[in-house]
């Protein structure tokens, strides 16, 4: 992949949809393309990727969308899709934030695009919360110009061209007024960290109920769900690392109280069990295995650009 104006080359990630690989798939005429930006855009974007499906008569493909406590925006190039059944035409769609998996079903000869925030990026770019995937209507296009940049992509065939269109939007129109509170940043590095939600605010001079207010505004959601996105992460990527580990130890590791409790959580925020997670059957994905490479990069990312006053 040529490397974009002004950044190194895009690193490339596994993607978010489910049982995929690294760089580039094709499986059952399911094409994916995805790439992570570098540099300070890395500081808002987890991923910007292309996908289609072949034309075929055997009808719609479905995919899992795990949680990862982002949001994102779909360019929905031909054909209608649904996500966690709502369906949806051709356009610019609005993800809400992930809070537990989502089945998303493209039909056959569909082709799409898509951004994918970091947790706490998306109300930044938006200024509010999607409860559901959403249609966005032209003439609210008022601030980002998703339209133009969805009318550039609909004339391009190569996944290549979407994602290098999709990041000059991205370099354009984010900026310094999208960057998370530095309130907000510190408790979800504590949160990440695996500090208790109680110890955040003991160690933030804002109040419980003040930390609270701002994941409620920022993310959609409470700090302890926050806290249960990540867990849940973590432990999946240790499974798939560690496919004959103890199950009652692994829950204990990553805080659950015990074997059922994990396997409750794992249900409710990932659709699936810890039984089903193996190197084969689900591989890691930036939405719900950001990894610890990925987090501590972003984070020395917040750093630097403090320091320097970037934006």
């Amino acid at each position: 992949m040529r490397s974009i104006a002004g950044t190194a080359s895009p690193r490339l990630l596994n993607p978010r949809w489910a049982v995929i690989n690294p760089t580039k798939h094709s499986d059952s005429g399911f094409n994916f393309q995805l790439s992570q930006p570098s540099g300070q855009l890395a500081l808002f974007v987890q991923a910007i990727w292309s996908a289609s499906v072949q034309q075929s008569e055997s009808g719609s493909i479905a995919k899992w969308l795990y949680s990862d406590a982002g949001s994102g925006i779909i360019f929905n190039l031909v054909g209608g899709l649904s996500i966690a059944g709502v369906p949806l035409p051709e356009g610019v769609i609005m993800l809400p934030v992930s809070k537990q998996a989502a089945n998303i079903s493209l039909p056959s000869g569909a082709r799409l695009a898509g951004i994918r925030f970091h947790p706490a990026i998306g109300y930044g770019v938006t200024g509010q919360h999607y409860d559901k995937p959403t249609l966005l209507p032209p003439s609210e296009d008022h601030q980002f110009n998703l339209y133009n940049t969805f009318a550039e992509l609909r004339q391009q065939l190569r996944p290549q061209s979407h994602l290098e269109t999709i990041h000059r939007w991205a370099e354009q129109h984010l900026g310094k007024s999208q960057m998370i509170p530095d309130a907000l940043d510190r408790a979800m590095q504590q949160i990440e960290q695996q500090e208790m939600v109680g110890r955040v605010a003991e160690l933030s001079t804002l109040s419980l109920r003040q930390i609270e207010r701002l994941f409620q505004h920022r993310l959609d959601m409470t700090p302890k769900h926050y806290q249960r996105i990540l867990r849940i992460r973590k432990a999946i990527h240790y499974l798939q690392q560690h496919s004959k580990a103890n199950l009652a130890e692994v829950a204990q590791q990553f805080g659950f109280s015990d074997q059922a409790h994990m396997t409750r959580e794992f249900r409710a925020i990932a659709s699936t069990t810890p039984t089903k997670i193996s190197p084969s059957s689900l591989r890691p994905q930036p939405s719900e295995l950001q990894g610890e490479a990925d987090s501590n990069q972003r984070t020395d990312l917040l750093a630097d650009q403090r320091r320097s006053k970037i934006g």
